[in-house]
């Protein structure tokens, strides 16, 4: 260990790192940090904005969200259920070790561990193996057309480095579990980590190794990468008017307008592919912290549709995220392929109809459940959800939690009614249809079906959509399967966010559908 952290003194302290004017620096604030640096322990949303710029992935999703080389030069499917790539040669981690076939074999098993939160993207690899050194087989138990897609997410770890620092095997999260990879790192990617502060400040340098800058792949001249947690949007908002930091990846809703208005700075925003969604416990006989002993109401879907009649979407969109949103029926959004129009339709605000509901299935008088949502980006919408609640007599008593707090409890199957957003990164349907809404025992330690709906009917369709070959096919049944899960509201959608993002002037960076960046492909100007 010793003589690994000596190598990334001596790489940071070497000459690679002269220069002869200041460095360009990138300052990005967000709301939540990394939760861990293990790059196959949690599938969020911000753990892998920090990872993907350290580790890299056999494929890449580009600015445009088109896929392209990354490790792998090329691709193909030489068998219905086989995938060859071939990878880039002379590539070398930050530590200076060779990257070859054994890492990718390794990484994709690692990503296949029980305690991997990655194991969507890796849910029907059967095998794995090294052709030759350069040379890398997938096999799956059914054909995968998205296989290349879900490549852009499995990062590559060096083998030696991981089995040298006990970690082997992806950290156990849920279970906060230490590993010596969850505070360090060593990828084949554009930045390293210099210093990390958690849930503060982690400052990355250009990766002297790295192989993509003398292939010129990258437009962006970042050399320092300052990522700044600021999880008060006051805080934030404030130090991007005062130019204490350069680009704010999370901004507040209302205060969109205000930055707008302020000819130094720029707003970029538009819809992103990620839907936030109700979840309710179901797979247990009574419910935690409610009052209703011996008894789960979630069990009855006369309550799961109390609940979507009593939600006022549109309120949610149009006061309390200030237009920030676009209210569905859907649990994806129409980026993916599988979504349809029919899917998209809700039940209506009705409250008198949920009170009615609530009677019919014996809880005239309501009742109370404990409602977990994470701080962060939707908070005020889940304040304004428990207070819509409480209208018709269901006593939502919310817990606004840390994002990785928040990830811990429901992962531990603790939480009876919860909020969560849900992105798409492979924009195909079959990611949400297997992670969120097939029963739980289908995906084991990847699904995050956390709320324990179930469906046979449901479930014997996931080998009918893995089987069929022909793309409209597909997506019929993907179709179907959604308009089942909606009919038994397994989940209750809301809306699809709106992501707007705000930089000072001088910043060069593309506005992403996947709420994701590359630093890679950043500029600034000089300072």
């Amino acid at each position: 260990m010793r003589s690994i952290l000596l190598t990334a003194a001596l790489l940071l302290a070497g000459p690679s790192f002269a220069q002869t004017s200041p460095p360009r620096v990138l300052r990005m604030a967000t709301s939540v940090d990394a939760a861990t640096l293990d790059p196959h322990a949690t599938n969020a949303l911000f753990t892998f904005l920090v990872v993907q710029q350290i580790y890299e992935s056999l494929t890449h999703r580009g600015d445009d969200l088109k896929i392209v080389p990354g490790l792998a030069t090329r691709w193909e499917q030489v068998e219905p259920t086989r995938w060859r790539f071939h990878l880039r040669p002379d590539v070398k981690f930050a530590g200076g070790e060779a990257f070859d076939a054994d890492d990718v074999v390794f990484s994709i098993r690692r990503a296949l561990a029980p305690t991997s939160n990655y194991g969507i993207f890796v849910d029907t690899v059967a095998d794995v193996v090294a052709v030759d050194g350069l040379t890398v087989d997938l096999i799956t138990r059914v054909p995968d057309a998205v296989i290349p897609d879900k490549m852009t997410r499995i990062l590559i770890m060096d083998r030696g480095w991981a089995e040298a620092n006990r970690s082997a095997a992806p950290q156990n999260f849920a279970q906060r579990e230490e590993l010596f990879a969850v505070r360090n790192a060593n990828g084949t990617g554009p930045f390293m980590i210099r210093s990390r502060e958690q849930d503060q400040r982690t400052i990355m340098v250009r990766n002297p190794n790295w192989w993509g800058r003398a292939a010129n792949i990258a437009a962006g001249n970042v050399d320092e990468y300052h990522h700044i947690t600021l999880s008060s949007d006051a805080t934030r908002v404030a130090a991007l008017l005062s130019g204490e930091v350069d680009f704010v990846h999370v901004v507040p809703v209302q205060d969109v307008a205000r930055i707008r208005g302020n000819a130094r700075l720029r707003v970029l925003d538009g819809q992103e592919n990620r839907t936030v969604f109700m979840a309710f416990r179901q797979d247990t006989d009574e419910l935690a912290g409610s009052d209703t002993p011996g008894r789960n109401p979630f069990r009855d879907l006369r309550v799961r549709q109390a609940v979507a009649h009593a939600v006022d979407v549109e309120a949610l969109r149009r006061a309390t995220l200030r237009g920030q949103a676009v209210p569905t029926g859907s649990m994806w959004t129409q980026f993916v392929n599988g979504w349809d129009a029919s899917t998209n339709a809700r039940l209506p605000l009705d409250r008198a109809r949920a009170r009615a509901l609530l009677t019919e299935a014996g809880y005239p008088n309501g009742f109370t459940v404990p409602l977990d949502c994470p701080v962060g980006t939707y908070d005020e919408a889940c304040q304004a959800i428990a207070a819509m609640l409480a209208q018709v007599g269901i006593r939502a008593q919310l817990n606004l939690l840390p994002n990785a707090q928040f990830t811990q409890k429901i992962r531990r199957l603790e939480s009876s009614f919860y909020v969560l957003s849900w992105g798409v990164p492979t924009f195909d349907a079959s990611y949400t249809l297997r992670a969120i809404m097939a029963s739980r025992s289908m995906g084991g330690s990847a699904s995050w079906n956390l709320g324990g709906w179930s469906n046979p009917a449901f479930d014997a369709m996931v080998a009918r959509m893995d089987n069929e070959l022909d793309p409209a096919a597909r997506r019929g049944i993907m179709q179907a399967m959604h308009r089942l899960h909606n009919a038994d509201m397994g989940h209750l959608p809301l809306y699809h966010m709106m992501i707007p993002w705000a930089h000072r002037q001088g910043v060069t960076i593309t506005h992403r559908a996947d709420n994701q960046f590359s630093v890679r492909e950043i500029r600034v100007d000089a300072p």
